[in-house]
Order: structure tokens, then sequence, then C-alpha cells
């Protein structure tokens, strides 16, 4: 059984040769994605290379697994025989065909070059940029880095909803320094997030990562959460019960805060209102006499 993603990857592999080296295919799918998809099968963050997707890759071992990939350094199949792009949706065939046409054959500097002119924030972090671009090209890459900001930001985000592409670019876009996760347990079935990844993925994009169990809240709590009077009251209950006795977990998230200047807490729930990181960033505040001014990413 295949995600129509993978199915997606295997449909445009296929219609290029059957074999791209890696670089080049996340190009390729990061254009595809970019032209010819309403809803993206794939986010990509600003990498060594520049655009790339760590779910891309991900599921480039899932397809070894399963045997429809060579377990090689590029992206290759091992049955060129198989149709699959007969496993798309109405339409989705014909986008692959004709983007093949229009793009296939820009290959290594070629394709680099017309990504990163067309993309520029997608090579903020490459370091081939300056091997392949004018000088009036990096200068349009270096206006698309987000600015470095000299004041102090003390954040809040859920992953809830998003890839972890998506997740990263916001932290990169608000150049936070710092992850503090606020999770009890930090494990989840959803690909990037679990601890040992997340820590991972953000320390290939410079953004440290720090994790205070000490604040987090029991998952069996959060059953039967409907409305958002139920989260108030779970809310207030863990004010009273975790955080008034967790003053050294706060002043050492504080004390993180003074040192990194731009650090945002981290939790699930999409909406703050339904997080106890609201409560953890209301209590920060407190205790900060009015120096932190909490923003939602």
């Amino acid at each position: 059984m295949l995600y129509y993603r993978q199915k997606v990857l295997l449909s445009l592999l296929k219609a290029l040769g059957g074999k791209v080296l890696s670089t080049d295919f996340q190009k390729y799918i990061f254009m595809f994605t970019m032209l010819c998809e309403k809803d993206k099968s794939y986010d990509f963050v600003p990498y060594r290379y520049g655009c790339y997707s760590f779910q891309a890759s991900m599921d480039k071992n899932k397809l070894i697994e399963k045997g429809y990939l060579k377990n090689v350094p590029g992206w290759e199949l091992i049955k060129l025989n198989l149709n699959y792009v007969k496993e798309l949706k109405k339409g989705d065939d014909k986008k692959v065909s004709m983007f093949v046409d229009r793009y296939g054959s820009k290959q290594g500097k070629s394709l680099i070059q017309h990504v990163y002119r067309n993309y520029p924030y997608y090579a903020i972090n490459s370091v081939i940029a300056k091997e392949h671009l004018s000088s009036v090209e990096l200068e349009k890459i270096k206006l698309a880095r987000p600015t470095k900001r000299r004041n102090s930001s003390f954040a809040t985000i859920g992953y809830e909803g998003g890839s972890v592409e998506s997740y990263l670019n916001k932290l990169i876009e608000n150049d936070v320094r710092m992850l503090v996760d606020v999770r009890k347990n930090p494990i989840s079935r959803k690909y990037g997030f679990s601890k040992r990844t997340l820590s991972s993925l953000l320390g290939k994009v410079g953004i440290e990562y720090s994790h205070i169990p000490e604040l987090g809240i029991e998952s069996a709590e959060r059953k039967e959460l409907k409305t958002q009077q139920d989260y108030n009251r779970l809310f207030d209950k863990y004010e009273k019960t975790i955080l008034k006795t967790q003053t050294k977990a706060l002043e050492g998230l504080f004390n993180l805060y003074k040192e990194k200047k731009r650090i945002a807490i981290t939790c699930f729930e999409k909406e703050h209102c339904q997080c106890h990181r609201s409560r953890v960033a209301n209590a920060i505040e407190s205790i900060s006499k009015g120096e932190v001014i909490t923003q939602h990413l």
C-alpha cells in the first residue's frame, strides 16, 4: 500500500527515465509541487544544496524497503516496465508528462540555476550558490534571506496539521534560534516530530533544541476535550497543580530566553488557546515582569 505522494514520486521518476541524481530529483519534485499541484505532495526547506524535503527522503527509504527503488545514492527504479502513472488521479498523469516535456532536459547546473533564480528563498543556505550564480543573482538570494533580528522574542508554535518542513520554515522566517519542547512525552506518529528526529532536523537548519518535560501535561488528561471551556478547565487545573510546583523549570526556560534571545516553545495543538503552552507563556510573561510579550506563530 503506497501513499499517493509516493505514487507521484514513482511516476515522476519513471517519466524522467527511471534514474536521477538525488540533488536533481529533489529539485524536480520541488518544481512539480510548485507548478503542478494545488495540494502539494511535499513541502521543502532551504538546505545545503537548495530546496529539500525531509519527507521525500524518508519516502525514498520506504520505497527501497518495499522493493520499488534500488538502494543506491541517487533515485533509481527497480522495475522500469511498470506503468506507475496509471495509479494517479485523472489529470495528474498529464501533468507529469507535460512537466517532464518542459523541464526534463534541465539537469545539474542548468536545473540548479533555474530553481535558485526563480525561488531564491530556497537557496539561502546553499553551499554551492556561488559556483552557479552571478553576483546580481546572489544578491537576490541575500535579499530573500529572513532578517536576523536583534530584538528578543518569545514565541509559541504547534505542529498540528502541517508538515515538518512548513513548521521549520516558520521558525526560520521568524529567526527562532532555539526550540523548547514542552511536551511531557515528545513522541509523535507524524513524521519529524518525535524528539530525536525533531532535534536532528532542527540542527540541520541551524536551530537548537531543548526539552523541558517538567512543563508537560499528561496525554490522558487531554481526552474528551470538546469545547474551549473543556480546555480552559483543564489548563486551570494544570496551572494550579503543575505550573505552581515547577518554579525551577520555568526559571530555566526564562534563562534560555535571556541567553538565546529568540526562542519558541512547542507542543501539538495548532491553536495556542487549546494547548497548555499558552499557560506556560503566561507564566513566563509574569516572571519577566513585562519584558516578554508572547508571539503565537
